[in-house]
């Protein structure tokens, strides 16, 4: 891992690749969502060390609010992350944009590591995701979701009828030490040189302990999963898989870029209290309720795909609020911008060091 954050180019190209749609691709609405997520970065910034995360996030989303009302699309918010944690956000359902152009949804997180900043610590990002209407799952009352993310390759086959071979693909079902083992043979590795990434709370506590029984290399972290999740899925990132239970509004904009990278994503419902739970209980319940049909998917115990949580190619942009180590970033659909430099920043600790 890089002990002081990466220098990230801005986006490389204007080209979106094959399988993106030719909305991706206009300039004129590239530019606006970057200025949109560089003004919730700008808004943030003065605040951060301020010691107060619900100021840092009410700066980013007003201006974030302000940016986004003259992006020239039609945009509806799926998901806006601040509802977990009781802080400003986008509400789900709003719109934005002057209503011409193309429709697309949003997921977007003003500022992805709030008490990052506010403790003045790196690690905090501004960032958006838009894709065409209907692409992102919509979480509903979710809060927390069990990710598997790695770059791949899939580690597994398909048999003659085209359905999956078990027993080789990396699965949420699986043991950790069968998933390291399966990543490691995909490679054509020892398990000893995988690493990976898990957040240190005590939900993930076994994880971490079954990452380390199995012999691999652990990297824990207490905040920054988008972070990480760029590593895990960027073949040139400093980890091999991230593995444990992180937020849900996370995980949308963490499935565009896995999308983006061509990388492999896995995720089911994990709520972490029973209001969650009761919440979510009562949407799956009810037949024909918004949402119902991929939330039923995320709670198996195999939860869903890559194609479940972000159904198409997804632009995300990014700016930093804090430096932040997003070095692999540079999909042609993952803008990252660093014009904006952050002088006179003197971390206590920076970039994706070792837990």
């Amino acid at each position: 891992m890089p002990d002081s954050p990466a220098t990230v180019p801005s986006d490389p190209s204007p080209e979106t690749g094959s399988d993106a749609a030719p909305w991706a691709a206009d300039p004129g609405l590239r530019r606006a969502l970057t200025e949109a997520v560089l003004a919730a970065a700008r808004a943030a910034r003065p605040l951060v060390g301020c010691g107060d995360g619900d100021a840092v996030d009410a700066a980013a989303v007003d201006a974030l609010r302000r940016a986004l009302a003259g992006v020239p699309a039609d945009i509806r918010v799926v998901s806006g992350e601040g509802e977990k944690d009781e802080a400003p956000m986008l509400h789900p359902g709003e719109r934005f944009g002057t209503g011409r152009g193309p429709s697309l949804d949003l997921v977007v997180d003003p500022v992805d590591g709030t008490r990052l900043a506010a403790g003045g610590y790196p690690g905090a990002m501004a960032i958006l995701a838009v894709a065409p209407r209907g692409a992102f799952a919509d979480l509903g009352p979710a809060f927390y979701l069990d990710k598997l993310v790695h770059a791949g390759p899939e580690a597994s086959g398909v048999d003659g009828a085209g359905a999956q071979a078990p027993g080789q693909a990396l699965a949420l079902d699986a043991s950790v030490a069968d998933n390291l083992s399966r990543l490691a043979a995909a490679h054509d590795r020892p398990v000893s040189t995988l690493r990976v990434a898990v957040q240190r709370r005590p939900r993930n506590a076994t994880v971490a302990d079954a990452v380390l029984a199995a012999g691999a290399q652990l990297h824990e972290f207490e905040h920054g999963d988008i972070e990480r999740v760029v590593h895990a899925v960027c073949a040139t990132g400093d980890l091999d898989l991230l593995l444990g239970i992180g937020g849900a509004p996370e995980g949308l904009l963490e499935a565009a870029i896995v999308r983006a990278h061509g990388g492999v994503m896995r995720a089911r419902l994990s709520p972490q209290s029973d209001a969650e739970r009761e919440r979510l209980d009562g949407v799956l319940a009810a037949p024909g309720a918004s949402g119902a049909g991929r939330l039923e998917g995320l709670s198996r115990p195999e939860g869903v795909g890559l194609d479940a949580l972000c159904a198409a190619p997804a632009l995300v942009v990014i700016a930093p609020v804090t430096p932040c180590a997003v070095g692999p970033a540079g999909a042609p659909l993952v803008i990252v911008d660093t014009a904006q430099r952050l002088d006179g920043w003197e971390p206590v600790s920076a970039g994706l060091t070792a837990g």
